[in-house]
């Protein structure tokens, strides 16, 4: 028994590796979708983080702003 991931599209499974079956093999699939994190689930702990405060030791940290910029 082989374990692969595929991809649905357009009515036809399509695996992500190679799969070795000759062509035309008939085949029995257990369809368990792969559970996906929503695309905002990284922003909570990046907001999280951002509502810390953290002592620097520097007074005026965008006194050096455009430093850089060119």
């Amino acid at each position: 028994m082989q374990v692969i991931q595929a991809i649905y599209e357009n009515g036809v499974f399509r695996p992500m590796e190679p799969v070795d079956l000759p062509p035309a093999s008939k085949v029995t699939l257990e369809i368990r979708p792969v559970p996906t994190a929503p695309k905002t689930a990284h922003l909570e702990e990046t907001y999280e983080i951002l509502s810390h405060s953290y002592g620097t030791g520097v007074s005026d940290l965008a006194a050096r702003h455009d430093e850089h910029q060119p």
